[in-house]
């Protein structure tokens, strides 16, 4: 499947699409069958308003959390590091061109320090199924130009997270690193770890991004545009990796 029909089917199944075309139906739907649209038309407000809302979308979020942070004190042995992209921030005026988006930069900080603390050599990984160069040299040209951490291996090619971790264990089939630091969203992980494990790592979970959905404020009650795309982060994951689990 191309990344754009995967993509489109996402749109259809995932917030605000998934909950707008209920609401649809049910005006198109209000003449003929009025009971049966004013149910899809009351379902779709109620459940676009919940997702909206951060504290139902956090908590989404947080049951994908399920690897803690690592220990800078205590930090396991690997072989590598290797971080994940996530998205390009086309055409951008402040830098000339094109550059990693804002979730892309959250995982480079982390990888940058974990790098630092530990030594280890950095590999990126995200092809360019959007358009413009890879995200593995944006990445690249971010760590080296603007964190000063040199990268050893850019994989290029990749469109999905599945891509991601078959296409990195192939570059790195001849050096036998097997175990590796797995950077990438705290709540990205169970998809990531579990894509990265079929490809033949060891893989030692480097989350970053966490929700700290514990903490509960009164505006966290409020529809607010970041709940809506939470809970798009969240219901994307958890349907990705069923589909990873049932393809794998």
């Amino acid at each position: 499947m191309t990344w754009l029909a995967t993509n489109l089917i996402s749109a259809v199944l995932l917030p605000p699409l998934d909950l707008v075309l209920p609401g649809l139906a049910g005006l198109m739907l209000l003449r003929r069958r009025p009971t049966l649209a004013r149910v899809l038309l009351v379902v779709s407000l109620a459940l676009l308003t919940a997702l909206s809302m951060p504290v139902v979308a956090d908590r989404l979020l947080a049951q994908l959390e399920t690897y803690p942070a690592l220990d800078p004190a205590r930090l396991p042995q690997a072989d590598a590091i290797v971080i994940l992209g996530a998205g390009t921030y086309f055409d951008t005026p402040e830098y000339g061109g094109d550059t990693i988006d804002s979730l892309a930069l959250e995982r480079l900080r982390y990888g940058a320090r974990l790098a630092r603390m530990t030594g280890l050599p950095i590999l990126v990984t995200g092809g360019k199924p959007a358009g413009g160069k890879s995200q593995a040299r944006l990445m690249q040209a971010a760590l080296e130009q603007d964190f000063r951490v040199p990268v050893r291996w850019a994989e290029a090619h990749s469109a999905t997270t599945w891509d991601n971790a078959r296409n990195s264990y192939t570059l790195l089939a001849p050096t036998r690193i097997r175990r590796i630091f797995l950077v990438t969203h705290a709540w990205h992980l169970p998809r990531a770890v579990y894509a990265f494990e079929k490809a033949g790592f060891r893989v030692i979970p480097a989350g970053t991004g966490f929700t700290f959905a514990k903490t509960t404020r009164v505006m966290d009650f409020i529809p607010q545009p970041r709940g809506l795309q939470a809970s798009y982060y969240a219901m994307h994951e958890a349907i990705g990796l069923i589909w990873y689990r049932l393809k794998g």
